[in-house]
């Protein structure tokens, strides 16, 4: 069994910053693509961005320049800072990862960003 583990989101004023953390652990034979979605009320649920095992990362065009994935491959953990946060960036991040050739999401953690 794997298991995604969230952690850092919160509430932050506009222009603000918050990292949010995703530890995968469990039977883990092979850890390759990990990334963040996020969802708000009423819209569909967006790609925010992710990042394969060697590094190679994509974003959304409306996060670009203002979020950062990376990731620790020795702990299975994959990290999104997000810095100069809008309103619309409130929603719940949900991490995912591809493990032994299978998705796992996280719980998800709310972000909202509110003056």
């Amino acid at each position: 069994q794997v298991q995604l583990a969230e952690s850092g989101g919160g509430l932050v004023q506009p222009g603000g910053s918050l990292r949010l953390s995703c530890a995968a652990s469990g039977s883990i034979l092979s850890l390759t693509t990990m990334g963040w979605y996020r969802q708000a009320p009423g819209k569909q649920r967006e790609l925010v961005a992710h990042i394969l095992r060697d590094g190679n990362t994509d974003y959304a065009d409306s996060v670009k320049g203002r979020f950062t994935i990376s990731r620790d491959n020795a702990r299975n953990t994959v990290y999104l800072r997000m810095n100069s946060l809008k309103r619309e960036d409130t929603a719940v991040y949900v991490c995912y990862a591809r493990v032994n050739f299978r998705d796992y999401w996280g719980q998800g953690t709310q972000v909202t960003v509110s003056p």
